[in-house]
């Protein structure tokens, strides 16, 4: 049986939301780096771990970007303040997290004539898990390099707040504000 970590199980983790149910994989993994085996295939990223699939996320800007090593220590500590400050496996609350910072509903722009008009359209699942890891890592990137926040306080923080639906975390703020814009444009 192998935990994330060494600490944390996969086994007692389950994605509640059944839209991104496929799109979140949960493969038990020690060490969350697939050394890119799952690059070659088109949608092969819903094969990727969840965890590893954050972890990459936190290394797009140029701070940590091709620090994968550091970025992994960092996500091992933030989910140590997770386990700490919500009692539960932060497996879970990612998962949560992910589930409820995907926006449902998004805007498009369509043109008639010389006239852009947005339109109203679902998401799918897959660009729903990209657009929730996309807002969680640019939260946690605007929350630890424009303070002094360190950035394992700010994972946490990030993850935690989107598992718990406070809009006070920048995930769930753009995700409620994209929602509301679509709604205005149906």
């Amino acid at each position: 049986m192998q935990k994330l970590f060494g600490k944390w199980d996969f086994t007692e983790v389950e994605v509640s939301d059944p839209g991104v149910r496929n799109y979140i994989a949960l493969t038990p993994t020690s060490v969350p780096h697939s050394s890119g085996r799952n690059s070659k295939q088109q949608f092969a990223k819903s094969n990727l771990n969840i965890v590893e699939r954050l972890i990459n996320k936190l290394m797009r800007e140029e701070h940590n970007t091709g620090q994968k090593i550091t970025v992994y220590r960092n996500v091992e500590l933030s989910f140590d303040i997770i386990n700490k400050r919500t009692g539960r496996n932060p497996i879970q609350v990612l998962v949560d997290a992910v589930g409820n910072a995907g926006p449902r509903e998004e805007t498009v722009r369509l043109r008639y004539g010389g006239i852009a008009v947005p339109k109203a359209v679902d998401v799918a699942p897959q660009r729903r898990v990209d657009t929730a890891l996309r807002l969680i890592s640019e939260g946690v990137h605007k929350a630890a390099f424009t303070t002094r926040k360190q950035l394992p306080v700010a994972i946490a923080e990030e993850i935690i707040a989107a598992a718990e639906w406070d809009v006070k975390g920048y995930a769930m703020g753009k995700k409620d504000n994209m929602e509301r814009v679509s709604k205005a444009a149906r």
